[in-house]
């Protein structure tokens, strides 16, 4: 039997981001981001054959892969014989855990290395690079199937077991393989108890969430509607509108600073808010976050604002309200089940709290008026003291630790916008957190989005095709592995905070989310 196992020379350059690079120490890293140890039990080698070579060059750009010219990737021919056979015995990867094999990784276009896990009392294979594919869900099978020897044991429990889907995130400038939890994106906060604090949780979020309409290339950040984003795992939701002044015109206009979301007329929060009690209506284990920011040129202040936001579409504060309901009377809406929506306390809730209801975080100040309700504690998570232009910085409520670095000049500062938001998730893997009552760490958010209007280089989408691989590639890689992360912080429960992103869905991908979303699965161990 041949050895798949990293030779001493391989005569190739590699590009192995192991301590102590060489083409000899090549090998495959393998990082478990699940709550069941993960034991390999097979690796199989295919080699490209003649076949395969027409053509055998092509221009991929995608997830891990740059623009330059590499060898078209292959898929092993059905039968075909491996080249290479290891049976492994021995190499278990724990829950949360990472380890290093002496396994060579695959050749991209020129080998495929199957891999075969046991978890679970399930055997699951996967194809190391896998074509045409980002993240990939494992393919499960039975004892015996993959050539291995059966188990008539855990064939026994597979039946009597739901058996868990895994997702793979192969990166393959770094020899590293990790595997996640295939959770339901529409429904992930289902998985976790209701005590834990929102801000314990990893949460995806979108940046200006509504401006995917067709508009001017600066003002549009995101590939997908608000609905698509929420069926895909995005929780937090980041929203502009503008405000006039009185109370003759409450419509609130959705914007990106000046500029109307959308080209063909302009959308209002009134048709947003429809679409987020759908989503919650759809399924009521989830909770939403929103943050509300006044921009646009509408003539209104933060004060009109809030009243509008209050007496419309928040149901008047009653214990946390929202909107008013078909067939109410205009002033009698506080409790309402649309009124029931909404968490509007200047306080971070648990996840029971929040399931079911949008989260207010206002970026705006409150009319006086409003700063009576709960108690004379106010009305909203206060964020409007929010520091512009910060890589770490604290609003004045204490409760939003942010980062917010959105000033690129060049494309050459991308690089410097990826390192400081790989800073912050280090800061929020940092936090230990505890089930209610204890009082809970702020929530961390994090965006991942910058702009130049005057360089078309930078604006979000080119800004968003550049760090959103970087960061799959550090949450990955490098979140939550002590020493790894830019200041060598320690390791806590390793959250990420809320992610703000742009651009995610566009043509499929979803990968950052799900790698978000991935790390919530350690709180299940706690």
């Amino acid at each position: 039997m041949v050895s798949l196992k990293a030779p001493k020379h391989t005569g190739r350059s590699s590009r192995s981001r192991s301590p102590n690079p060489g083409p000899e120490m090549a090998s495959l890293t393998i990082r478990n981001v699940t709550v069941s140890p993960l034991e390999l039990v097979l690796a199989e080698r295919f080699e490209r054959g003649p076949a395969h070579h027409a053509g055998g060059f092509s221009r991929i750009t995608g997830l891990f892969t740059s623009s330059a010219t590499t060898p078209a990737l292959f898929t092993p021919a059905e039968g075909q014989e491996p080249s290479e056979r290891l049976d492994v015995d021995g190499v278990v990867v724990g829950a949360f855990e990472t380890r290093a094999t002496d396994i060579r990784p695959p050749e991209p276009g020129r080998s495929v290395l199957r891999l075969t896990f046991r978890a679970a009392a399930h055997r699951y294979v996967v194809d190391l690079p896998s074509p045409g594919a980002r993240s990939v869900v494992m393919r499960r099978v039975k004892e015996g199937e993959d050539g291995g020897e059966g188990d008539d044991n855990a064939t026994a429990t597979a039946t009597t077991t739901t058996p868990p889907e895994l997702t793979t995130v192969y990166t393959p400038s770094a020899h590293h393989l990790t595997v996640l939890s295939s959770a339901n994106l529409s429904r992930w906060m289902r998985e976790l108890g209701d005590a834990w604090p929102l801000s314990a949780l990893s949460v995806p979020g979108t940046h200006n969430s509504p401006t995917c309409h067709v508009a001017l290339p600066s003002v549009r950040c995101q590939a997908v509607g608000v609905r698509e984003q929420l069926d895909n795992g995005v929780r937090f939701l980041d929203v502009r509108v503008s405000a006039s002044r009185g109370d003759g015109n409450d419509s609130l206009a959705l914007v990106h600073s000046v500029f109307p979301v959308s080209l063909g007329g302009n959308r209002y929060l009134a048709g947003l808010l429809d679409e987020l009690y759908a989503f919650l209506d759809d399924n009521p284990s989830e909770a939403l976050i929103i943050s509300l920011k006044r921009e646009g040129t509408g003539r209104g202040t933060d004060q009109h604002l809030s009243q509008h936001l209050f007496r419309r579409y928040c149901g008047g504060g009653g214990g946390g309200g929202g909107g008013k309901a078909e067939g109410e009377d205009e002033g009698d809406n506080k409790d309402t089940a649309a009124a029931r929506r909404w968490f509007t306390e200047p306080r971070i809730p648990s996840l029971g709290e929040a399931r079911g209801k949008i989260v207010l975080v206002r970026r705006f100040n409150n009319d006086d008026a409003l700063q009576a309700e709960h108690g004379g504690r106010g009305w909203g998570i206060d964020a409007a003291a929010w520091p512009d232009n910060c890589a770490d910085g604290t609003v004045g409520s204490g409760l939003v630790r942010v980062q917010d670095l959105y000033e690129v000049g060049q494309s050459a500062g991308i690089d410097k916008k990826a390192e400081v938001a790989r800073s912050h998730l280090e800061r929020a893997g940092q936090q230990v957190f505890a089930a209610a009552p204890a009082p809970p760490p702020p929530f961390f958010v994090n965006f991942l989005t910058a702009s130049n209007f005057f360089n078309a280089s930078c604006w979000p989408e080119k800004i968003a095709a550049k760090v959103n691989p970087s960061i799959v590639e550090y949450l990955c890689v490098r979140h939550a592995e002590k020493g790894k992360g830019p200041a060598q912080l320690d390791v806590g429960d390793a959250g990420t905070g809320i992610v703000v992103t742009d651009w995610v869905g566009h043509d499929g991908d979803w990968d950052l989310i799900r790698c978000i979303v991935a790390w919530n699965a350690r709180l299940q161990l706690k």
